[in-house]
């Protein structure tokens, strides 16, 4: 493998396999590092890793961790920007742009990064400058406050108290679906560009934050009425406790005056009837990637109804259930994520974070 490297290899690898080779032939540090142009420190990290892990560590190119774009605190920086709008920070454009970027990261974060490496701390995230004009990016001028304020809540969390991330996932219709999948040589996979439906689907669902625990139930419209549903199966189901949390994004049926009365009223009687308490924690104005349920809807998608023929929607509706039942009881016995599993499909983790994006950006409901 090495002798392989070392004729075929591009010229780092290649480095390093002859600097091994002529190494363990005895060959002093001071000629190899003489030879290729390189320091003897070089040559003894190359021999360390080839002690450590054989050929396959010494020919697997590592990060430098003290590189700017492999930064963790700084890669949570660019992205708080990004999800933020750029008018919060005195800047009179609606989108974002690398030299805002750049200076902004300097006067308010005290980094110094240029452009380049940002760049390429949004291309390594999946993520490309499209997404963030149209999507990644909120114009609510409350956008800071309702932040702060959730965010508040969580860091304060009591174990007496719930945090629930709540949205709707379709409407889906019921037909063939297409995605990604293996096939075998010289296979085609194609599905018909016109089909019949089969019937349609509303899912609207519940993620509690601390417990990771998906609450949920089918819908024919997104309305108050659904809403109030919700409220009102939260409030029963998770009655034991003190206060229960409901974030959501801004659209009209999740902040009507019908919704906010229904749960004034709940909570009037909720102390003399063993309830607990509902307050509202609503998301700023186009923040759907914050909502953490979105990366639930995700993994679903991508687990059974990516690749699906079901043959009726009582069909989905059995799938989609069992889903969300094998979810909730893994998580019951194993409270970290794991990415062995078919819920490792979700976008993010299930926790609230400002520089995470839980909605895909390209995805558009399968009507």
């Amino acid at each position: 493998m090495l002798l392989t490297a070392a004729r075929n290899g591009k010229s780092l690898i290649r480095n390093r396999a002859i600097a091994m080779l002529a190494y363990f032939r005895g060959i002093s540090s001071a000629h190899i590092s003489s030879f290729l142009k390189i320091s003897r420190r070089t040559v003894f990290l190359f021999a360390k890793d080839f002690r450590n892990g054989g050929t396959k560590e010494l020919l697997t190119r590592k990060p430098r961790k003290d590189k700017k774009v492999n930064n963790e605190s700084i890669k949570s920086a660019v992205f708080s920007l990004l999800h933020s709008p750029p008018a919060e920070h005195g800047i009179n454009r609606t989108t974002w742009r690398l030299d805002d970027l750049r200076r902004i990261l300097k006067e308010e974060f005290n980094t110094l990064i240029n452009r380049a490496s940002i760049s390429m701390i949004i291309k390594g995230a999946g993520w490309t400058w499209r997404h963030a004009r149209v999507v990644l990016t909120s114009n609510d001028p409350e956008y800071r406050t309702k932040l702060e304020s959730i965010k508040k809540i969580l860091s304060q969390l009591e174990p007496n108290e719930a945090f629930f991330s709540i949205d709707e996932y379709g409407p889906f219709a019921i037909k063939r679906r297409g995605g990604v999948k293996r096939v075998g040589p010289g296979d085609q996979y194609v599905i018909p560009q016109w089909q019949k439906s089969k019937g349609w689907l509303i899912l609207t669902a519940a993620i509690e934050l601390s417990r990771n625990r998906v609450t949920h139930f089918f819908s024919r419209k997104k309305n108050t009425a659904e809403m109030i549903k919700m409220a009102d199966l939260l409030r029963d189901k998770y009655r034991g406790l003190k206060t229960l949390y409901f974030s959501w994004d801004a659209a009209s049926w999740h902040i009507s005056k019908e919704l906010a009365a229904h749960l004034d009223s709940l909570n009037e009687k909720a102390e003399e009837e063993g309830f607990p308490l509902i307050k509202m924690a609503t998301l700023p104005t186009g923040a759907q990637f914050y909502n953490v349920i979105e990366s639930v809807f995700s993994g679903m998608a991508r687990a059974i109804i990516h690749n699906s023929d079901y043959p009726s929607p009582g069909a989905a509706i059995e799938a989609i259930d069992r889903y969300f039942e094998q979810r909730n009881e893994y998580f019951a016995t194993h409270p970290k994520r794991a990415g062995d599993k078919i819920w490792g499909m979700e976008r993010v983790p299930s926790h609230f974070a400002e520089d995470q994006n839980c909605k895909d950006p390209a995805y558009q409901f399968p009507y």
